[in-house]
């Protein structure tokens, strides 16, 4: 019996924006990922290179008035993807966690795949949301990012930097421990049978 195919491709067009993502949850990491805001391709390819999740995006917006609306709407249609390609979630570990070191700089990240959006994100340095990070990308993106991913994913995803300095790495830090749970939590548990909930659906 084959495994069903956990992929999605959405497309959201705005007059703010326009995003394609396709994403793959089986995948090995690869990514191809251009959205005009390079932090922020950076930010995703590590996200899949560290969650195993191929992914591609292709984003248009308008980042000659700011990243903020190219950033955010790529958040929402990847969190849309998630949400698809995840299906009824039969057969997956649902939780994950993951503590993640990247030189001075520590961020712990958990996620449920409940099917209830949530986001807590704390902890980051004082000044950490005014820093402007590669010319675009201001630091106050990062919660915007989570929320929006968790919204639209339906995923509560709890986020807190540990300790750190560098605004790049406080950025990536969380990044990382947010791929590395992620990739727990939709890993196929072999011992569970069915939707891992009471209620019988997530």
């Amino acid at each position: 019996m084959s495994t069903p195919s956990r992929t999605a491709r959405i497309e959201r067009a705005t007059k703010e924006s326009r995003v394609l993502v396709e994403l793959d949850l089986d995948g090995t990491g690869r990514s191809e990922v251009s959205t005009g805001v390079r932090f922020f391709d950076h930010m995703l390819k590590t996200f899949s290179r560290h969650s195993l999740v191929d992914l591609r995006v292709e984003a248009d917006g308008d980042t000659d008035v700011d990243a903020h609306h190219t950033v955010e709407d790529v958040a929402i249609v990847l969190g849309q993807a998630i949400d698809q390609a995840l299906g009824d979630k039969a057969g997956i570990r649902r939780f994950g966690d993951a503590t993640v070191p990247l030189d001075e700089c520590l961020a712990m990240a958990a996620v449920d795949l409940a099917g209830r959006a949530y986001c807590v994100q704390e902890g980051e340095p004082a000044g950490q949301e005014h820093v402007l990070i590669g010319g675009h990308y201001v630091g106050s993106l990062t919660r915007h990012v989570l929320e929006a991913l968790a919204h639209n994913a339906r995923i509560a995803v709890h986020v807190r930097v540990l300790s750190g300095r560098d605004p790049h790495h406080v950025v990536e830090a969380q990044f990382k421990a947010l791929a590395r749970a992620f990739r727990a939590a939709v890993e196929p548990d072999p011992r569970v049978g069915g939707v891992p909930s009471e209620k019988g659906a997530l």
